[in-house]
Formats: structure tokens, C-alpha cells, sequence
């Protein structure tokens, strides 16, 4: 019987995980600046 390769499946999930908490990072950028674009939009419109 084969042996499971534990390595391989190792390094697919560390990847998925970067892969994942990179995502998240972008997220969280773009949710911060998207609101501070908002307000400076507003402020401009209201001057």
C-alpha cells in the first residue's frame, strides 16, 4: 500500500492558510480606505 505524502498536504494547507490571511489583509485595506475616501468626498461637497 502507498504511503500518504504528509509533506505535500502540509505545505497545501500552509499555502491556502497565506493565501487566506493575504486576502483578509486586502480586505481590511480596502475597508479602511474606501470609508476615508467617502468622507473626504463629503466634506468637498459640502464646501
Amino acid at each position: 500500500m502507498a504511503k500518504d505524502n504528509f509533506s505535500f498536504e502540509k505545505r497545501r494547507k500552509e499555502m491556502e492558510k497565506k493565501a487566506k490571511k493575504e486576502e483578509k489583509k486586502k480586505r481590511k485595506l480596502l475597508a479602511e480606505t474606501a470609508p476615508a475616501e467617502e468622507q473626504s468626498t463629503a466634506a468637498a461637497e459640502g464646501t
